[in-house]
């Protein structure tokens, strides 16, 4: 109940006439604060009048005053500016480490606000806020989505800026990292990112003149030469393939001059994916597209609209594997090019926040706009989040619509997060 205390005196949800300290004084809330999410006092620089004096300073907020000596405040320097305590339960008198004892106020939870919260924490109905979905403005919705959609590309400009620390400070490298994982398509994704890391790009560009070397080198490192990778009733057909054996041999080669070592094959998983989908088809596009020398970060800056970073995205696998799944395992010819939803999902997953993200580094904010631009020139995603979302009223334009929804989902809505959710916040205030 702390959360809802925090978000009423953060919002002004209380009779402003009716506040008063323990001993009878007057409160008027001048400016509730900064709000503080880590160590220390819960409102900086507070502005209240208790008794028709001004104070500035710090707000400190619990269940129950005696809280404030089971977090042990008064032994903490850091809360002798504390120039009003509140609680929602006045049951002991605070001291500060300094000496002195603060001001107490009591705080009341509104019942509506009361009632509406239970309601949005024990609704059986997802999303819970689904009844005033309908009823805000546009304007209102637009400027939530706006800064959702921004919250996703500052979450994923983080993890890229995380592979890039552990890629020597290679954006380069992290931009295939981040193309790798999102090439998995969601259920290999961890082993695609896991794979990536493990390509030693500066060896793999002695030889990426040869399509033949750059594939041996990218299925070697993802342990899918090694003949146990291989399904036991394909693995006698695979290990007489010639394709195969050359393949392994260059590897062999390879591996011994660059001194690699490959990842575990036990991390693909195979249950219930579409053949398209198999790692051996989705590395080997990759393969063919680093050949071709669309895997470069130089190649994605100089994408200037969704059209060019398309066609720089499109890749088929090598011809091999136009008539094969796995090795040893034959099937009828298909070309197996990214289909257009694909390129879109790598275009909003990978592209956009690449650009986003390096725009920051660089500080370019040309590179920021372009990706802002890019998600509202492409579709939106078609997946239950977003069909959910229509399905309460919302409105879903474009990629940016639909990557808002989803970081609304993730971090709102699955957290129960409603406190921090505009829609919440509507919902709260009745």
């Amino acid at each position: 109940m702390e959360q809802l205390l925090h978000y009423c005196w953060k919002h002004k949800m209380f009779l402003l006439g009716a506040l008063h300290t323990t001993d009878g004084q007057p409160v008027e809330v001048i400016d509730a604060g900064l709000h503080n999410r880590n160590a220390g006092p819960d409102f900086f620089n507070a502005k209240v009048k208790i008794g028709g004096e001004l104070w500035v300073g710090n707000v400190e907020i619990h269940d129950k005053s005696t809280d404030w000596f089971l977090h042990r405040h008064e032994r903490d320097d850091h809360y002798n500016n504390v120039v009003l305590h509140v609680a929602g339960v006045i049951d002991a008198e605070v001291r500060t480490a300094s000496g002195l004892t603060p001001p107490q106020m009591q705080l009341d939870v509104p019942e509506t606000v009361r009632r509406n919260y239970e309601e949005l924490l024990k609704a059986d109905n997802y999303p819970p806020c689904y009844k005033i979905v309908p009823t805000l403005s546009r304007i209102r919705v637009h400027s939530w989505m706006s800064a959702l959609e921004t919250e996703r590309l500052e979450r994923k400009t983080d993890d890229i800026a995380r592979r890039a620390a552990c890629c020597q400070s290679s954006w380069e490298a992290a931009y295939f990292v981040t193309m790798a994982r999102n090439y998995g398509f969601g259920i290999n994704g961890d082993a695609m990112e896991q794979w990536a890391m493990n390509v030693p790009l500066g060896a793999v560009g002695h030889h990426r003149d040869d399509l033949f070397q750059v594939e041996a080198l990218f299925l070697g490192q993802a342990g899918l030469l090694d003949p146990l990778s291989i399904p036991e009733r394909h693995r006698e057909a695979a290990l007489a393939d010639p394709y195969y054996q050359r393949m392994a041999s260059e590897y062999k080669y390879l591996a011994h001059k660059f001194g690699l070592q490959p990842i575990d094959h036990h991390l693909w998983r195979f249950l219930r994916l579409r053949p398209q989908n198999f790692p051996h088809i989705r590395i080997s596009q990759l393969a063919r597209l680093y050949f071709l020398r669309k895997a470069g970060l130089s190649q994605l800056i100089d994408c200037e609209d969704v059209k060019s970073a398309q066609q720089m995205l499109a890749t088929s696998p090598t011809d091999y594997w136009q008539t094969h799944y796995a090795f040893g395992c034959e099937s009828a010819r298909s070309e197996k090019r990214l289909s257009a939803a694909s390129v879109n999902l790598l275009l909003i997953n990978t592209v956009v926040p690449m650009l986003f993200a390096y725009g920051r580094h660089k500080r370019d904010e040309r590179l920021c706009d372009r990706a802002f631009a890019f998600l509202d020139q492409l579709r939106a995603e078609d997946n239950h989040i977003v069909r959910m979302w229509k399905a309460c009223g919302l409105p879903v334009d474009n990629a940016g619509d639909s990557q808002a929804l989803i970081q609304l989902k993730n971090e709102y809505c699955d957290r129960r997060d409603c406190l921090r959710c505009r829609f919440g916040y509507e919902f709260l205030k009745g």
